[in-house]
């Protein structure tokens, strides 16, 4: 008897991870390749669907239920990219149809950290709660906002962007040129720029001085950070800093029972985790105080890329039987 399966597919700038899962979360066969989203639509497509088959055929099933993507700026209600800015497609592309017209299949689409959010809530830390925040950390700052057990899209389906709000007092440009905004400091790409801005302000000799921006990466900063590189701590306790402050705005909008984080800048852990707890509480109201959980994905070691665009669908198939039922 085969067993039923999902396929999960994320698109990333860089590269688009894929894989098999069956309900239980278990990941029955992965792959990845490069997305090369300079080229047509048309073009990643193809190789998609090469990709998917061959994995398709080594595993050796048919029993494929659906396909959930993650993508950026993708939009659930939609199913279109709508005008990403770090994939070479511009405007809008109807991902969904083009899925849907290859592989005659359910097809639904978020972005990756909404996906992560719900595989995080199917088989993560947060399987018994009904009101969390997801946050991921990596080039940027993703997030995905669950209430009463669901996912809030919002009314045009992008709603969640937490790493675009404007952190109070804070003048750094981020994306879109805007001034001050969250990401801008709380991801790996801000997490770079505050590592030079403390070299400058401070004397103390680091490991880091003498790597230049452009090859530094979030992860030099890390594990500076871990061998006591006092640069690299005062990096992380800048970053701890700005996110709590940050996250005590969405604890008011929220009320949420925890804020769960993913992503690489929480290798970090004490180093990331104690300032930014620190920081969320100093800025409370105490209706709110020493009440929210601030804590670590349990899907670190896990492929949640692939994962949560798989959790997409069985979260969708799941609606729909119940709707059946009744």
């Amino acid at each position: 008897m085969e067993t039923d399966i999902v396929i999960g597919i994320d698109i990333g700038g860089t590269f688009t991870k894929y894989g098999l899962v069956n309900r239980m979360g278990e990941v029955m066969g992965e792959n990845a390749m490069p997305t090369k989203s300079e080229e047509p639509i048309d073009s990643f497509l193809e190789r998609l669907q090469s990709n998917l088959d061959g994995l398709i055929n080594e595993i050796g099933t048919t029993a494929i239920k659906g396909i959930g993507i993650g993508a950026p700026n993708a939009n659930f209600y939609s199913g279109n990219i709508e005008k990403a800015p770090n994939l070479g497609w511009k405007g809008i592309v109807p991902l969904r149809k083009l899925i849907q017209d290859i592989y005659d299949l359910p097809v639904f689409i978020t972005n990756d950290a909404n996906a992560a959010a719900i595989g995080e809530m199917r088989y993560g830390i947060a399987q018994n709660m009904q009101n969390f925040v997801m946050i991921t950390l990596g080039t940027g700052l993703g997030s995905g906002i669950v209430v009463n057990g669901q996912l809030v899209y919002g009314a045009d389906g992008f709603a969640g962007e937490i790493g675009h709000t404007l952190v109070h007092g804070r003048h750094r440009i981020g994306g879109f040129g805007r001034r001050g905004v969250l990401e801008s400091y709380v991801s790996v790409t801000g997490l770079k720029r505050t590592a030079f801005k403390m070299m400058a302000d401070m004397v103390e000799p680091s490991e880091l001085r003498d790597i230049s921006f452009n090859h530094l990466t979030g992860v030099m900063v890390t594990q500076a950070a871990l061998r006591g590189d006092p640069v690299a701590i005062a990096t992380y306790e800048y970053t701890g800093m700005i996110l709590g402050e940050a996250l005590a705005n969405t604890v008011a909008h929220l009320s949420p029972e925890a804020i769960i984080l993913f992503g690489g800048l929480t290798k970090a852990g004490k180093y990331l985790l104690e300032p930014a707890q620190k920081h969320l509480e100093i800025n409370l109201l105490p209706i709110y105080q020493n009440k929210i959980k601030l804590i670590l994905s349990g899907l670190q070691d896990k492929n949640v890329a692939v994962l949560g665009a798989a959790s997409l669908v069985w979260e969708e198939l799941d609606k729909l039987e119940k709707k059946t039922k009744y």
